[in-house]
């Protein structure tokens, strides 16, 4: 039966993965060449209460002076949403989720996430993922809550 459950986990989080990124690799995510933008490891990792994700929107994505969506979202191992980071520096202010927040102009950007759910409770110690969507597209990191 254990081992049927390990198949059972690989098999939720490859469906929730993007076609080209799988859950759990930490080679660095496709470069902004490929895609427009790119996902940063979050620091500290492991963490313990709190975190700050960065992330970068290249110059491609903002052609003709459109302007971006963006959406950050923590899971956990069985593909629950967790959390909606709220991102830093952004014009509309600090604390603002990132749930298809719009941003109008390229370059490094950085989300903040409090370790707490979406109750407010503090999430366990464990694996996590956050997800980048950047109009459609998606990249996914692992992260590590220690306690």
């Amino acid at each position: 039966m254990r081992r049927a459950f390990g198949v059972g986990v690989v098999l939720l989080l490859a469906g929730l993965a993007a076609p080209s990124q799988a859950y759990g690799q930490q080679e660095d995510p496709p470069g902004l060449r490929d895609s427009g933008f790119r996902l940063g490891q979050n620091y500290p990792n492991p963490f313990n209460p709190e975190t700050r994700i960065p992330f970068e929107l290249g110059e491609s994505l903002f052609e003709n002076g459109r302007t971006v969506r963006v959406t950050l979202r923590i899971y956990n191992v069985l593909q629950q949403l967790v959390a909606v980071p709220t991102a830093l520096n952004h014009p509309q202010g600090n604390g603002v989720p990132v749930q298809n927040l719009e941003y109008s102009t390229p370059g490094p950007k950085e989300a903040f996430w409090d370790g707490r759910d979406t109750s407010g409770r503090q999430v366990a110690s464990g694996i996590y993922y956050m997800q980048l969507i950047v109009d459609g597209q998606s990249i996914v990191r692992r992260m590590i809550v220690a306690k």
